[in-house]
């Protein structure tokens, strides 16, 4: 399992930090998690091109998470050179399809990609859901931020596991989704002083990750506010197990480890 933070930043235009993306590998597959401004040219970066994609997973709907999923479908149609012809699956909440078909109002035939092509698997915004990915498992719950919010968790094969928290204030779900995991990627929008609903700060970030017994934490989706303050040691105060925190295009190992960072 093979772990890249795309984007580490937020809606906020950083020359530094795309918005919140993260790339996942479990064998052949390749699941993007979320696609906010900048994420096919990091995939890029990353050395992947778009149409090797297997999986997109969208956390929720607003714009810093979704904005490149309209150029993406663009770009999958055209060229007629590079156009995909392997199938692959968006994974969202209930509701995304209605939210694809509006997009389909706005941008007609461009966006409109060839039978078969594009599936959409529609995951229950009131509680746990399972996806069967074959290769590996997919588990969701809601989240406190919109009503369409979701975490993931993927575990791989050998039975390592990553949770993707997406946008979230402190709530429970987070908790159970994350038990045990390997890697927790954890928003942790705003420093601790500048605590706003909807969003976690470090500390609040580090309480989930002890409560869960994580084995390693990743905090992403860092306002400019966060560049002001240490950040690390906000997380202190709660969680003094192996930390990390994002940045754009840096690999995340998910092997069992006890260092510290």
């Amino acid at each position: 399992m093979k772990i890249t933070i795309l984007g580490s930043g937020t809606c906020v235009p950083s020359l530094k930090r795309s918005s919140c993306s993260v790339l996942i590998e479990i064998g052949k597959s390749l699941l993007l998690f979320d696609s906010g401004p900048g994420t096919m040219r990091r995939l890029l970066e990353a050395g992947v091109t778009i149409d090797k994609l297997s999986y997109i997973f969208y956390s929720h709907l607003h714009p810093d998470h979704t904005s490149e999923l309209v150029p993406f479908l663009f770009a999958t149609k055209y060229p007629r050179t590079y156009r995909r012809r392997k199938p692959f699956t968006i994974v969202a909440a209930k509701g995304f399809a209605d939210f694809y078909d509006r997009l389909k109002l706005a941008y007609g035939e461009w966006i409109e990609l060839a039978p078969g092509l594009l599936e959409i698997s529609e995951l229950d915004t009131s509680g746990p859901d399972h996806l069967d990915c074959g290769l590996f498992d997919v588990d969701s719950l809601p989240m406190d931020h919109t009503d369409m919010s979701l975490a993931y968790r993927i575990t791989g094969p050998d039975g390592r596991s990553v949770v993707y928290s997406g946008d979230s204030d402190l709530c429970d779900n987070l908790v159970t989704l994350a038990k045990g995991v390997d890697v927790l990627i954890c928003e942790s929008a705003l420093p601790d002083e500048m605590k706003v609903p909807g969003h976690l700060t470090p500390s609040l970030a580090g309480r989930i990750a002890t409560q869960a017994g994580v084995k390693k934490l990743v905090l992403t989706h860092f306002y400019p506010e966060c560049e002001q303050v240490d950040i690390a040691k906000q997380c202190r105060k709660t969680y003094q197990g192996p930390l990390e925190l994002a940045e754009d295009l840096k690999e995340i190992s998910a092997s069992f480890t006890t260092s510290q960072k």
